[in-house]
């Protein structure tokens, strides 16, 4: 039973359609958690370790967008998968504004949910976790505080990062002199690695670019095919 480690909570408050859902991917050998409502969601993700969430957005209560901002407040990389009944494109935009990793409209083909599932699933265990407690760091003549958000060079004025810049910024100096691979960097930062998510990418490391060229000795240089990399000149 390959997926048998894998739990999956579903929330849905249509209990027919919750049951025949939870059965399906339970003989897909998914161990599977079933909440009738997103309060009732919410309180069994705090009390156990997921590795998706597949959430309805129409539900009394509490909504699956409401749901999914208070999960991502929790764990900000868990992937979520939305079931909505409505084909409106501002639902889907929404969806995906929150943190969603994709988007499915009812009545949709139970085969195709399940290929999603392996897709994201895959793509999670793929994607290596790098990461530090500390959050102070020197590089040249910069100092970097990515709690704060805080770029410094020398004793000039500190720059305040854009949350995506912080976190990219991070990375890049968690592996200084070394490779970022591009696609840890769209799931970590992004959580996806398509076409878009990775021009995103790219415009931020120009913006990095440009508040690290007050050092010469410091470049983020293009790894074609594979990443970035922050090197720094001795």
């Amino acid at each position: 039973m390959k997926n048998s480690n894998k739990k999956i909570l579903i929330v849905e408050d249509d209990p027919n359609f919750g049951s025949i859902l939870k059965d399906y991917l339970f003989l897909n050998d998914y161990d599977i958690t079933l909440a009738k409502n997103g309060i009732e969601g919410f309180e069994k993700f705090k009390k156990e370790d997921f590795d998706l969430c597949i959430l309805d957005v129409m539900m009394p209560y509490k909504d699956g967008f409401t749901l999914a901002k208070e999960i991502r407040e929790k764990d900000d990389l868990i992937p979520i998968i939305f079931l909505t009944a409505k084909t409106l494109k501002e639902d889907m935009l929404k969806g995906f504004k929150i943190g969603g990793d994709d988007y499915l409209t009812k009545p949709f083909d139970s085969d195709v949910l399940l290929a999603k599932i392996k897709v994201i699933l895959n793509r999670k265990s793929k994607a290596p976790v790098a990461d530090t407690d500390t959050y102070e760091f020197d590089f040249g003549d910069f100092k970097f505080n990515s709690k704060l958000r805080f770029l410094q060079f020398k004793d000039q004025e500190k720059v305040k990062l854009s949350p995506k810049e912080n976190q990219l910024l991070r990375l890049l100096v968690i592996h200084i002199n070394d490779l970022l691979p591009r696609d840890l960097a769209l799931n970590k930062i992004w959580r996806d690695d398509n076409y878009f998510t990775s021009r995103s990418m790219d415009v931020y490391i120009a913006k990095l670019r440009k508040y690290l060229s007050l050092d010469a000795r410091v470049q983020i240089l293009n790894i074609h095919g594979e990443g970035f990399r922050l090197v720094v000149e001795a």
